[in-house]
Parts: C-alpha cells; sequence; structure tokens
C-alpha cells in the first residue's frame, strides 16, 4: 500500500472514531493547492535539462503551511500530497501553530554538480515564491537537501520580497538558523522513546536498540542512546549493516563512517545483510531510512518489543495489524519524528523576533513539546480505547477540525 493509501485509510479511521461530518471529512483530506512547475536550467555542458518541481499546500486552518523540500527520483505529486496530508497532522500532534506542505523536483541530486542544483534550486524558488512566504508557507529541508539548498531559497526569496531569513528553516546558523536543529528529529525521537518506555516503566539504559539508516536521523539518534546508557546493537544504512551483541562503539562508528564514508570494515563490529537488521534480535527497533520497510513478509519476524518510527511511514498497515496482534507497541512517525519540525517551529519564532537562542534552551523546549505530545496521544489512547497510531491521528485530526470549525469553514 503506497503512502497516500495509507495515511488517508489512517485517516479515515480517525474520522471514523471521532465522529465527524462527512462533509467536513472530505474538505479536511482535499488539499488546499497543488502546484506544479517546469524548472528548466543550463547544466555545466551548456545542454538544457527539464525538470518537474511541485509544492502541495494540504492545510491552514491553524497556521502557515510546513513540509520539506525532497530532491529525489521517485518524486510523484502523489507522494508529496501523502506527506503534505502527514505533516498537517504531525504539526497538530505536536501542537505547533502550522498545517502541512510538502514539496520537491524528481531529480538525482548527486549526479548534478553544486552549481547545477544551486541553478535548479533557484529556478524553483523563482517559480513559487509568491505562493510561499513567512505567514503562508515556509519550506525546510527533507530527502536530498540541507542547509545549502535553504540559503539559496533563503537568498532568492529575498531578492523578491527583502531580507526574509523567516522563509524557510533548517537554515545554516550564520544566516538564521537555529542551534539543535541538526540534532532536532534524532533527539526529538530519543524524547518520544524515553516518554514510551516510562510508561512501562523503562528505561534506555536497560535496553537493546536496532537503528535502520545512519543518515543524520539515525546517527543522532544513536549517539544519544549511547550517551544514555542504552546498547545500541545493530545499525544498517545503504552501505551495509553491522551488528554487536554487547553495543557498538557508537563514537567510534561515527568517526569510522566519517574517514571511510561506509559502514562495514568496521572493527568493532561484524558485518550483517542489510535485510536482517529490521528482525534482529533486540527491545527496541527504529527506522530511520525509507517508508514501507515493515510490510507482511518480515512483520512476523520482528524481535523487537518496541519500535519506534523516526522515518515516515515504514509501517505497512498490513504489518501494523501483525505487530500489533504480537504486541509490540509502535511509536508512530507522525509523533515520534515530530522533533524536526518543533525545532524548525523554533527556528522561525527566533527570526520574526530576530532574538536567537542558546542550544540548551532548544533542547529543553524540545523535550517538553515531546513530552507533552506524548501525554496528549495517551489521553486520546484512553477516551477512544485505540492504540498509539490511532491515539496520534485522532489528536492531530481532532485539532484540526476544531480549528476549520471554529473558523467557519461553511460560509
Amino acid at each position: 500500500m503506497n503512502a497516500l493509501a495509507a495515511t488517508n485509510r489512517n485517516f479515515r479511521q480517525a474520522a471514523r472514531i471521532l465522529g465527524l461530518d462527512s462533509k467536513l471529512e472530505k474538505s479536511l483530506l482535499i488539499p488546499f493547492r497543488e502546484i506544479k512547475v517546469e524548472c528548466t536550467i543550463p547544466k555545466d555542458d551548456g545542454t538544457l535539462v527539464s525538470y518537474i518541481g511541485f509544492r502541495v499546500q494540504h492545510d491552514n486552518a491553524r497556521g502557515p503551511m510546513k513540509g520539506g523540500i525532497r530532491y529525489h527520483p521517485e518524486v510523484d505529486l502523489d507522494e508529496v500530497n501523502a506527506l503534505a496530508q502527514l505533516m498537517t497532522w504531525k504539526t497538530a500532534v505536536a501542537d505547533i501553530p502550522y498545517g502541512g506542505a510538502k514539496g520537491g523536483i524528481g531529480c538525482i541530486p548527486k549526479e548534478l554538480s553544486l552549481s547545477e542544483l544551486e541553478r535548479l534550486t533557484r529556478v524553483f524558488t523563482q517559480k513559487i515564491h509568491d505562493l510561499i512566504g513567512i505567514h503562508t508557507d515556509v519550506p525546510a529541508p527533507d530527502m536530498g537537501t540541507n542547509a545549502q539548498t535553504m540559503a539559496w531559497i533563503l537568498d532568492e526569496y529575498s531578492k523578491f520580497h527583502g531580507h526574509s531569513p523567516a522563509i524557510v528553516t533548517g537554515k545554516p546558523v550564520d544566516l538564521g538558523g537555529s542551534l539543535g536543529r541538526e540534532s532536532a528529529t534524532g533527539r526529538g525521537c530519543v524524547y518520544a522513546a524515553e516518554a514510551l518506555l516510562a510508561e512501562h516503566g523503562k528505561q534506555i539504559k536497560d535496553l537493546t536498540f536496532a537503528i535502520q539508516g545512519f543518515g543524520n536521523v539515525g546517527s543522532w539518534a544513536a549517539k544519544l542512546i549511547h550517551e544514555r546508557g542504552g546498547k545500541v546493537v545493530a545499525v544498517s544504512d545503504i552501505t551495509g549493516a553491522v551488528k554487536n551483541q554487547n553495543g557498538l562503539d557508537i563514537p567510534a562508528l561515527l568517526s569510522h563512517k566519517e574517514a571511510t564514508g561506509k559502514l562495514i570494515d568496521f572493527s568493532g563490529g561484524d558485518v550483517m545483510s542489510s535485510d536482517e537488521l529490521l528482525t534482529h534480535d533486540c527491545d527496541v527497533l527504529i527506522p530511520c531510512a525509507l517508508g514501507g520497510v515493515l510490510n507482511r513478509e518480515n512483520a512476523d519476524y520482528v524481535k523487537a518489543k518496541f519500535i519506534v518510527e523516526a522515518a515516515n511511514h515504514p509501517t505497512d498497515p498490513e504489518a501494523d495489524e501483525i505487530l500489533s496482534k504480537k504486541g509490540v507497541l509502535i511509536l508512530p512517525d507522525i509523533y515520534a519524528n515530530a522533533g524536526g519540525v518543533t525545532v524548525s517551529y523554533f527556528e522561525w519564532v527566533q527570526n520574526i523576533q530576530g532574538f536567537m537562542w542558546d542550544e540548551e534552551k532548544v533542547n529543553r523546549e524540545l523535550k517538553k513539546y515531546m513530552t507533552k505530545a506524548f501525554h496528549n496521544l495517551k489521553n486520546m489512547c484512553q477516551t477512544h480505547n485505540c492504540n498509539l497510531r490511532m491515539g496520534a491521528f485522532t489528536l492531530g485530526v481532532n485539532r484540526v477540525a476544531r480549528a476549520t470549525q471554529l473558523r467557519g469553514w461553511e460560509a
């Protein structure tokens, strides 16, 4: 089941539990605006090449729309739609005053030079600059984009609208980016895991963890779990996977990856197949890579008792059912990976005020938001007698529905 179908299914289930009016339900599903633009740039060799850029603005009932821009060959309108809708519910779960959006360009970023990427980003910004804005739609980095991409968008947008640091988040710190943004998603994930484990009388230091994906999110999660005394027994990324039942030395593994660009050949662990990671023997599994990795083929073999979804949509609805029957507790993506958008919100607030926070304050506020959101989510689970995923969806959908009704959507 693709991401859009799965998100729609979760939304409909939440709407049913909440007893939403069918007209309101339909209205909440339809995106506010879909943008599709052609981006033609000269390549370094002088030839012209065209790419298609998307921006889906899903809902703005609770505030400006917010969401990443990804550069990836598989970017299509369906996927961008699903992710934009997911952002609407995610910002509502985290209780930050945003709606959802998502964008992207269908390209293979590693096949483009830095100057080609810059030209592509600037052309895309020129095409959408009058449809985004500090109080309209605030982009951020996503797969295949980074702080540098945001710096180019900021510069291009500012040519039309004057200096506007709050137009994007995830910027370089030198251009008004927030301290703590780099680690935010991984850190938020760890705070989320702590809240869930505390509920069950457990602590990170007594448990074993397997982490799929060792990019920004996975490496920060691993580092913070290691610092808290948790044992990270297996880690994988696109280059391969390593395991060590006594716990991997994460700082050493990070240095090794920095030096060699890959996980394998690490002296402090044994090589394993990347496919085995998801079914590896551990207490907590953290998928931080792509969507749909847990499916009906492998769900039966998952040994973890807890799954913390750091990636977007890593668990298929079919796997969801299998895992629930096994008693595995899944902390859903729309809550577990909301650390990134929460610190994006802090960055936007700092830019608007023109007053920057120190890193301690950023992390303290993030912990406060993640912990509060968990308790709100648990309350929804108790009220509606549902699992954590439906608790999160009912929490998010209910907030957006209430905002929509209060604003007078039928007029």
